[in-house]
């Protein structure tokens, strides 16, 4: 099976790594690492994210955590916790062990970094931040969306940035179809948008 950040096992070498990141005002050292998504470096997709939306509220999904800067960020920010989904163990695993260096630091919310299978099904979110894994494909990405979107709680809000030239704008068509809430575009920068759905 190829490498990817969506591989549950990476093939890769788990060669660890630190790199300092910029999160809610604060300068991070986290540990990243190869089999990961965006390893060197907090990607530019997710950068417009977290420039664009509002402070969190409640509990928040991370959808595609990777090593965990958007799920940190929230917590940082005032969720009142955050469930950190992902396929790739090493992805979980990052994500934890940087969530436990923040917090010997500073204040930060309950992250919890699982597979989906963990998350119990009955559970609603009150804001979900992602940057997807658009190249699974469409077929899995829309499976993906299917599966977590309609978990919004009643006036939830989930972004999520896309790459203009990846389909950002006939996706947000797509999730506008699905009858789950009202779509909108929430911002727009360096080839990004932010979709933003707001749940009915």
């Amino acid at each position: 099976m190829s490498d990817h950040y969506f591989s549950a096992q990476p093939a890769s070498a788990d060669e660890r790594r630190r790199v300092t990141v910029r999160l809610a005002g604060l300068d991070l050292e986290l540990e990243t690492a190869a089999g990961t998504f965006s390893a060197g470096h907090l990607d530019l997709g997710t950068q417009v994210l977290l420039r664009s939306v509002p402070d969190p509220t409640g509990h928040v999904l991370d959808l595609g955590c990777g090593w965990g800067p958007i799920a940190i960020e929230a917590a940082l920010r005032g969720a009142s916790r955050v469930t950190a989904v992902d396929v790739n163990e090493r992805a979980l695993d990052l994500t934890r062990r940087n969530a436990d260096r923040v917090r010997a630091a500073h204040r930060l919310a309950p992250i919890d970094a699982v597979t989906a299978d963990r998350v119990d099904p009955d559970t609603r979110f009150d804001t979900i931040w992602s940057n997807p894994p658009i190249r699974i494909g469409k077929d899995a990405l829309h499976a993906l969306l299917a599966t977590w979107l309609p978990r919004l709680a009643p006036g939830g809000v989930a972004y999520l940035v896309v790459q203009r030239n990846l389909g950002a704008d006939s996706l947000a068509t797509w999730i506008a179809a699905q009858g789950w809430g009202e779509v909108d575009r929430a911002a727009s920068a360096k080839g990004f948008r932010v979709v933003r759905v707001t749940a009915r």
